[in-house]
């Protein structure tokens, strides 16, 4: 199992960016309670990431027509795949993860091929039919401030590894916990009865 890095090992900072985290039974709490969350960025300002394993009852087609875009006969599967509840902040705002990065007026590049765009040129190949190959649509963001994820750390609220495109693409949405959960050797039983003992 890896051991939880504390931001106060040796005054170094940890960076968790392009792990997932995985919500603890009974620690995590409220809208985050349960959660896989994809960090894409981790910095000394706080870090910012989006649920993985949330979906909603709206698809990506009914986005796309929400926000007027065309949808092209060649959207093909993508259109019934779900947008996912991303986190409790700024709920109205789209955030598509998505590989491989492709040229997007506002993406972040995140390693390993993935990108993470906010502009609405990537929405726009998407209904056209030629968007990216593997993509993941969230409206709203998980956000920390200033060594508040590093503090939840400390208090055992997250379990973290790194991040799969296999899970984050992949692997059906109610599988991804489980499935985060097994790379670092562990079921969700064990969690579970483990909860609360030191």
């Amino acid at each position: 199992m890896t051991t939880v890095p504390h931001a106060s090992d040796a005054g170094s900072r940890i960076d968790l960016s392009r792990q997932f985290l995985l919500a603890m039974p009974g620690m995590v709490s409220g809208e985050l309670a349960n959660t896989v969350i994809y960090v894409c960025e981790h910095t000394e300002h706080g870090a910012l990431g989006l649920v993985i394993n949330r979906p909603t009852d709206l698809t990506v087609g009914d986005l796309l027509q929400r926000i007027d875009l065309p949808l092209s006969l060649e959207i093909g599967p993508v259109r019934e795949s779900p947008v996912f509840f991303g986190g409790p902040v700024q709920t109205d705002r789209g955030f598509v993860l998505h590989v491989p990065r492709g040229e997007y007026s506002s993406s972040i590049e995140l390693g390993d091929d993935v990108a993470l765009t906010t502009s609405r040129d990537v929405l726009q190949d998407v209904a056209a039919g030629h968007g990216p190959a593997r993509l993941l649509v969230t409206l709203g963001y998980a956000g920390w401030g200033a060594g508040q994820l590093e503090d939840e750390l400390a208090r055992n609220a997250w379990l973290n590894v790194l991040s799969s495109n296999d899970i984050l693409f992949d692997t059906p949405a109610e599988d991804r916990y489980d499935a985060a959960l097994a790379q670092l050797g562990i079921r969700a039983s064990m969690l579970a009865s483990d909860a609360g003992h030191a």
